[in-house]
């Protein structure tokens, strides 16, 4: 396959409605672009006609023979793609093609170019998208201005770097903006226009995503950083156990089991603390040990 620069990749599930329309915009907008772009449609197991919606069109389909994910699909589209860039755009016409040129106005500068939604959008997400916003941002010690945006060009060589910590959920772009911060890559972040779905539907289950999003949580905490968890627990403890122990001690020339139990406690979870730091880092860096 010839080599490009840019690779643009449309994950799509059951966008018959919608991907046509898609499609056809990100192919005007591209004749734009200095550059060697592919379009590359990644049909994730549709039941519709997805996939037959845009047979006619200059794109590359790749078809799951079922559903593995939003983000199965942003992976296999990497893994495909031709292109030293990929730019990911939702299949659900969200996003307002012609804002693709806005990322490559520093074309080269950065690692990844983050699309930001404006605030208004943001506000009518679940809250569970939310909470996590909160705790990325307290992960990677900054602000984000949009940690799981849809809309976004990366270098494709950092998503391979980073393909077995991504996930095949929506959590995926949370994951790789994590990570990227957390290696110390250059991000830039753009104004985007978002426009409501009018077709298809979302496929967020409150119950089964409920307990996805709790171990998103515990994932990402374990993943980038552990310390930001285990020392203030660890502080706590010692913030209780040890006056605790000293009143004890010097009132009654004898120690409290419970103040002993607390600073143990603060001592056992700081220890396993920094061993789950350099864990971390380890598989960060896709190193085995």
């Amino acid at each position: 396959m010839k080599k490009c620069d840019v690779s643009i990749v449309i994950p799509a599930y059951n966008e018959e409605k919608s991907i046509r329309k898609v499609a056809t915009d990100v192919l005007k907008t591209v004749n734009n672009l200095k550059f060697n772009v592919e379009i590359m449609i990644v049909d994730d197991g549709s039941t519709d006609e997805t996939s037959s919606a845009v047979s006619d069109l200059k794109v590359r389909m790749i078809k799951h023979p079922n559903n593995k994910g939003y983000g199965a699909a942003l992976k296999a589209g990497a893994l495909n793609a031709n292109g030293d860039y990929i730019l990911y755009i939702d299949g659900d016409d969200q996003h307002y093609a012609e804002d693709i040129e806005k990322f490559f106005i520093d074309y080269g500068k950065y690692d990844m170019v983050v699309g930001v939604r404006p605030k208004e959008a943001l506000l009518i997400r679940r809250w569970g998208k939310f909470i996590i916003n909160i705790l990325a941002n307290y992960l990677a010690e900054r602000k984000i201005p949009d940690v799981n945006s849809g809309f976004r060009l990366l270098k494709k060589d950092l998503v391979l770097k980073y393909l077995h910590l991504l996930p095949n959920t929506f959590s995926f772009t949370t994951t790789i903006t994590l990570a990227l911060i957390k290696g110390a890559y250059n991000i830039s972040y753009i104004p985007i226009r978002v426009k409501p779905r009018k077709s298809g539907k979302s496929t967020i289950k409150p119950l089964r995503d409920g307990f996805r999003f709790i171990m998103l949580i515990l994932r990402m905490t374990m993943l980038f950083s552990p310390l930001r968890v285990f020392l203030p627990v660890s502080f706590l403890l010692f913030l209780v156990g040890i006056p605790l122990l000293l009143s004890r001690l010097i009132l009654y020339q004898r120690a409290s089991e419970t103040a002993v139990l607390l600073v143990l406690s603060g001592l056992l979870i700081f220890f396993f603390g920094l061993i789950a730091d350099q864990i971390s880092i380890l598989l960060r860096k896709g190193e085995s040990f």
